[in-house]
């Protein structure tokens, strides 16, 4: 069961000496997935399963952001990570929800989604 690990909290045995039992063992439903880090280059997505049987899209490469300008939707080609989440995602041209990318021929504008999780990369155009 990957990313998941149940911690005993706090004593580890009772007043009498007996060691605490666990409260239930792992369950599917609690297991995570390792992040998608999604960076700029050409398209690439990923359809997986999550639970009720739904699908999830998430960005693995993007090329481009919707970008909202005065009220209207403009598509435009991402350039590059300006501002991350840390500097190693800056580096690397790592996208995430609150990023600042440069937009070709718009300038800099916010990422508003979670390209990990909705499977397309909207943001808002930023005032300099």
């Amino acid at each position: 069961m990957e990313n998941y690990h149940e911690v005993i909290e706090g004593k580890v045995s009772r007043g009498t000496g007996a060691k605490k039992e666990k409260f239930r063992d792992k369950r599917k439903a609690h297991i995570g997935r390792p992040p998608i880090k999604t960076r700029v280059g050409k398209e690439e997505r990923k359809v997986v399963r999550v639970r009720g049987g739904n699908k999830k899209v998430k960005v693995k490469k993007a090329e481009f952001i919707n970008v909202v300008v005065d009220g209207k939707t403009v598509k435009a080609r991402i350039v590059r990570v300006i501002e991350g989440n840390n500097p190693d995602f800056t580096r690397q041209n790592i996208i995430t929800k609150g990023a600042l990318v440069e937009v070709e021929g718009l300038g800099k504008a916010r990422v508003t989604s979670r390209p990990g999780q909705d499977g397309v990369i909207n943001g808002v155009l930023v005032k300099e």
